[in-house]
């Protein structure tokens, strides 16, 4: 292993959460934010900022799909037709599981309508129920690939353990998690452990 693409010690329970974080919240959040914004109370808040076709105020969609419930909750959404894309400021996701659970949060995004694809931008965590914690500036999915990952600087951190990197790169279907760049690592001893 090169001291350029350290994995971190368990890849594969790093690239199980991370999938079903983003892999739900991707396919569910497009098809179903496209649904319900066709009904959704519109509130005009001034004189409209951008040329999207629909601004959706204060957005809070709920799902339940396959055993996982999930909510995505959003002060705005603007909608633009044309290029298949939702802007999204100030999200928060929360996905439930029957063992664990997970919220990512950060303060601007687009769903990709065709593709599913999804990047999160500005102060971007996520947290699992299990201690797990993702910090970095932007993270997108690519729903085809299943490929979770960032060029951006990222922190993980868990039970004293915190890995730094100039990138990250989780591949869901090969079961690999790479954090690359100049990679930092800090275990620190728990002792109670």
């Amino acid at each position: 292993m090169s001291s350029n693409t350290p994995r971190l010690t368990d890849p594969r329970r790093l690239a199980g959460l991370i999938l079903g974080v983003v892999a739900v919240f991707a396919v569910v959040v497009a098809a179903t934010l496209v649904a319900k914004s066709r009904t959704a109370r519109v509130e005009v808040t001034g004189p409209a900022t951008s040329s999207a076709d629909l601004r959706i105020k204060e957005v809070e969609l709920e799902e339940v799909a396959g055993g996982v419930r999930w909510r995505l909750k959003a002060e705005q959404a603007l909608v633009f037709e044309q290029e298949g894309r939702t802007a999204l400021k100030k999200i928060a996701v929360s996905v439930v599981q029957r063992d664990r659970s997970w919220t990512i949060v950060g303060e601007e995004g687009d769903l990709f309508r065709q593709t599913s694809n999804v990047e999160i931008r500005r102060n971007v965590v996520l947290t699992s129920s299990d201690g797990l914690q993702l910090e970095t500036s932007v993270l997108r999915w690519q729903g085809a690939e299943g490929r979770l990952w960032t060029d951006a600087p990222v922190r993980l951190s868990r039970d004293g353990a915190v890995v730094n990197g100039t990138a990250l790169d989780v591949r869901v279907g090969d079961e690999r998690t790479t954090v690359a760049g100049r990679v930092r690592a800090t275990f620190t001893r728990n002792p109670g452990r």
